[in-house]
């Protein structure tokens, strides 16, 4: 099972997320992808991704979910797999979050429904409280960045994921660009590919 999930402002309507299901419709493991719009609200997101876990860990399935982080759901993520001993794959992560949303306390426009939301310093906090500052078995992580990120800073990534697998690739953007060429090593990484 992948876990994915999605940045600030973002949701599951973002390329990233609709290039991986696609992907996984052609192998025929749709089933075994997840992604839902997570709550602004950090403990709320938290929550609803648990759940998630949680069905995935009574179903018995052979092997615990993956989760793939794309910017804040990269900092999700990490907490996750922290707490729950899982997987992640972790996409142009947002590491320092509360500091690098704070300049966005005030009205927000969701990327693809264009509704507003507030996001304030209560959000900010919520950040703060699951924040990792070191991971402990670098071998479940998987750190992929673009060094052309123009939201963050790719090198805190680098420097926070010591010891993991990481592909850092020149140029590229916030996105990561070359998204499409790493479908398939993610699904092996997870272990749905053989």
């Amino acid at each position: 099972m992948i876990i994915y999930l999605h940045g600030f402002r973002s949701g599951p309507q973002s390329w990233k997320s609709r290039r991986l299901a696609a992907r996984m419709d052609e192998l025929g493991l749709g089933h075994a992808f997840w992604c839902e719009q997570l709550p602004i609200a950090a403990g709320d997101a938290i929550r609803l991704a648990e759940a998630q876990i949680a069905r995935c860990r009574s179903a018995q399935a052979d092997a615990p979910p993956t989760l793939v982080g794309s910017s804040l759901g990269g900092y999700y993520a990490t907490w996750l797999a922290e707490k729950h001993g899982l997987q992640a794959v972790l996409v142009n992560p947002g590491v320092l979050a509360p500091l690098s949303l704070t300049p966005y306390i005030g009205t927000q426009t969701h990327m693809y429904t264009g509704e507003s939301f507030d996001f304030s310093a209560d959000h900010v906090d919520q950040l703060r409280a699951i924040d990792v500052p070191a991971i402990t078995r670098p071998e479940r992580y998987w750190l992929m960045v673009e060094t052309g990120d123009e939201v963050l800073d790719y090198r805190h990534a680098v420097e926070r994921y010591a010891g993991a697998r990481q592909t850092v690739l020149e140029g590229g953007d916030h996105s990561f660009t070359r998204w499409d060429d790493y479908l398939d090593p993610i699904l092996h990484f997870a272990g749905l590919l053989k």
